[in-house]
């Protein structure tokens, strides 16, 4: 699987999957999840809803992944999954890294292909971005799905960006 560093915005992103760093309400909220209901409008809520009627009725669980439309967004699903809050004194590192494998996964049961990751949990849940990116090539770089060929991480703004090429060995020039 290629994987790719991408500085921008995760809702323009033409892919098959997009995930979504979601709380677990899956109703929408801010940063990524917001922007994602935002532009994929009224279709994806519709479904995060059905979702939270039948199958997920307290919330989507830490780690966990599920599916839906990706309404008006240039992919054909959106693959939310709800990251760990960030902790000084606990390590959730494998919550984290279970995002990003249970996100393939969910990926692969789809068929897709192309998938755009956001930095998980590196937003408003506080995550330092030097780890968060280390703990998703983690996953990424021992990963062996079997439909998906392309992982992009996509970041916004240019100091998430350049700080994830030094963690990918990619360094700024």
């Amino acid at each position: 699987m290629q994987i790719t560093l991408v500085e921008g915005d995760i809702t323009t992103e033409r892919v098959d999957a997009v995930v979504n760093a979601a709380n677990s309400s899956l109703l929408g909220g801010g940063g990524v999840d917001g922007a994602i209901h935002r532009r994929g409008g009224p279709a994806i809520l519709a479904e995060c809803r059905a979702l939270r009627a039948s199958r997920y009725g307290k919330g989507l669980p830490t780690g966990q992944a599920v599916a839906t439309t990706a309404g008006e967004l240039p992919a054909r699903w959106v693959i939310h999954t709800v990251g760990p809050v960030w902790s000084s004194t606990e390590d959730r590192s494998a919550l984290l890294r279970d995002c990003y494998a249970n996100s393939l996964r969910v990926a692969d049961e789809l068929g897709a292909t192309t998938v755009a990751f956001p930095l998980i949990s590196a937003g408003i849940y506080g995550w330092p971005v030097d780890d968060a990116v280390r703990q998703a090539l983690e996953v990424l770089r021992s990963a062996a799905p079997a439909t998906v060929t392309e992982a992009r991480l996509v970041l916004f703004g240019a100091d998430t960006y350049a700080t994830a090429r030094q963690v990918f060995g990619d360094p700024v020039s």
